[in-house]
């Protein structure tokens, strides 16, 4: 069906996938905040630094940015992804501090069938997002629709 590296018969359960680095500068934390999360915290340094952040931080919504384009590069656009259908958890751990370079690693927790849909899966990943010195950022619980690479009965 496709020529895609990642489909649903790849993602067995305990499958861990690297999702490679971002550094976050002062620029991207402050153009994302003014569009999207207006907080002096993630506007300015006095007010990061003021702030109980201790720096200009990142908002969670930009990290969580971040992650997706780290997880599109890593595997999601060499995929046969179908999107997904929400996320069960997501914590922001620390704060992401202008200069900091996040890494992250997406794991396979399960994945199903679906009797709903035959050639789909569902894969459920535990992701986790951290900072230079190998402290969790984010982690994030969620879903994936996957289509089979054949037709035939999932592996």
């Amino acid at each position: 069906m496709t020529e895609k590296r990642w489909a649903y018969e790849d993602l067995t359960e305990g499958t861990v996938i690297d999702l490679g680095l971002h550094t976050v500068t002062k620029e991207e934390i402050v153009e994302f905040a003014s569009a999207f999360d207006p907080q002096p915290m993630h506007l300015d340094e006095e007010a990061g630094g003021a702030s109980l952040l201790g720096g200009l931080a990142a908002s969670g919504w930009h990290t969580a940015a971040v992650f997706m384009r780290m997880m599109c590069e890593a595997f999601i656009l060499d995929s046969t992804s179908q999107g997904s259908p929400g996320i069960n958890e997501l914590r922001w751990k620390r704060p992401v501090l202008a200069g900091d370079t996040l890494s992250g690693r997406s794991t396979v927790l399960a994945r199903r069938p679906l009797k709903s849909r035959p050639g789909m899966g569902l894969v459920t990943f535990r992701h986790r997002v951290s900072n230079q010195r190998g402290e969790a950022v984010m982690d994030i619980e969620n879903p994936i629709l996957f289509r089979l690479r054949e037709n035939g009965a999932p592996a």
